[in-house]
């Protein structure tokens, strides 16, 4: 450009951007520094930012086409590491970082990622117990929700039909890995609850690297599985390290293995604890029986204590007691007035007239009357004269005094 040429600013600007583009070295760089001013724009789906380090900063974008591959979400004083290029923002005339990768500086981006979500839903609640619902004791239908062709779903079955063989297996056949495997899963959760197809899920793989378990680190799945009406049991093959997906389960499993286990009760202790309740009912049984029994004997003993017929006899020696009682003492006094009568009777026989007059004694009456002097009669009165046979109607003829 020859000297002495005037410049537009748009021109300068560019010619700018074109020279830093032809530099070969600014075309990938990586950069390490702390994010500040981090902006998600969310209308466009861009990350603004600033990186800087001790002495220095620069201005920084991520565009949505970039940052939709990223596991964590940036955040200020974040320390990265940024894969990009160098360019001019013609319209500031402003060089800045055009960012294509990013990761975090000393933790890997998944294990990031991992606390970040954590972090959230922990915050949301959705991981508090309040929320976990009871595994059915015995499920009917047992969901499953796994690859159709890994070593879970054939785990799975073996224990199921050892254990409990009424239980009916449903499977929701989904990727377990890979670009598309979360929003398989969670639709697979989704599609249980609309259908109400199960009493209990089981959601979960195999083993594997954290990449390939990562779709059960998805925050659609950890919504789908806090949100689901039915039981869901996490079973991601891993003995120590957990998912999103466990925290958010009603319950975790290390293993498919064990959450089929933990789905289902095993038969042979179910026959055990039947057999042992019904010893039990048995045994209680049996002493109910002799205790009412006993009871029963006692109630006998009382009623035919209280026996009306009981009670009635009773009276009745009662009665033939206090009658026979009265017999002897009307006896006995009539027995005595039978004496008392026969002693008068021979005072009275002894004092009877009747007795006078065998011996040649009368008595004369008047009117019924009977005479014991002159006083009431006079001559020619009519009087009767008792005989000791007999009796005699006589006219007094004459009547002489005593002397």
């Amino acid at each position: 450009m020859a000297n002495g040429v005037v410049l537009s600013v748009s021109t300068l600007n560019r010619y700018i951007k074109s020279i830093i583009e032809q530099d070969m070295n600014l075309q990938t760089v990586f950069v390490k520094g702390e994010i500040s001013n981090f902006t998600n724009h969310y209308k466009t789906g861009h990350y603004y930012m600033t990186i800087k380090d001790e002495a220095s900063s620069i201005k920084a974008v991520m565009f949505k086409t970039a940052n939709m591959r990223l596991k964590f979400m940036p955040e200020n004083s974040m320390n990265v590491i940024i894969k990009g290029r160098v360019s001019v923002f013609e319209r500031d005339g402003q060089y800045q970082l055009y960012i294509d990768d990013m990761q975090p500086d000393g933790t890997g981006a998944l294990s990031l990622a991992f606390e970040q979500l954590k972090k959230k839903l922990a915050a949301e609640a959705l991981f508090d117990s309040d929320r976990k619902k009871p595994i059915p004791a015995y499920p009917q239908r047992v969901g499953v929700v796994t690859s159709p062709t890994g070593a879970a779903i054939r785990d799975i079955i073996n224990v199921v039909s050892r254990r409990f063989p009424l239980a009916e297996l449903i499977l929701c056949p989904v990727s377990v890995q890979g670009e598309y495997a979360a929003a398989q899963i969670s639709s697979a959760i989704e599609l249980f609850n609309k259908e109400k197809a199960a009493d209990v899920l089981i959601v979960g793989r195999g083993g594997g690297s954290v990449e390939e378990l990562w779709a059960f680190n998805e925050e659609i799945v950890a919504r789908a599985v806090a949100a689901s009406e039915i039981p869901v049991i996490s079973a991601v093959g891993h003995e120590t390290d957990f998912t999103i997906c466990d925290f958010a389960a009603d319950l975790r499993a290390p293993t498919p293995s064990a959450a089929a286990e933990l789905a289902v009760p095993d038969k042979f202790q179910q026959a055990e604890m039947l057999a042992s309740y019904m010893h039990r009912i048995s045994s209680a049984l049996d002493d109910r029986f002799a205790y009412e029994k006993s009871r029963l004997e006692l109630q006998k003993s009382a009623l035919r204590r209280l026996n009306p017929k009981n009670y009635i006899d009773t009276l009745r020696v009662r009665c033939d007691k206090a009658a026979m009682t009265m017999d002897s003492a009307a006896k006995q006094y009539v027995a005595g007035k039978r004496g008392e009568f026969a002693s008068l009777c021979a005072k009275l026989d002894a004092m009877s007239p009747l007795k006078i007059l065998s011996r040649g004694y009368s008595v004369a009456m008047k009117d019924g009357r009977i005479l014991t002097d002159t006083a009431r009669l006079e001559t020619g009165d009519k009087i009767n004269v008792k005989l000791s046979s007999g009796s005699l109607g006589c006219s007094v003829l004459s009547i002489q005094e005593d002397s």
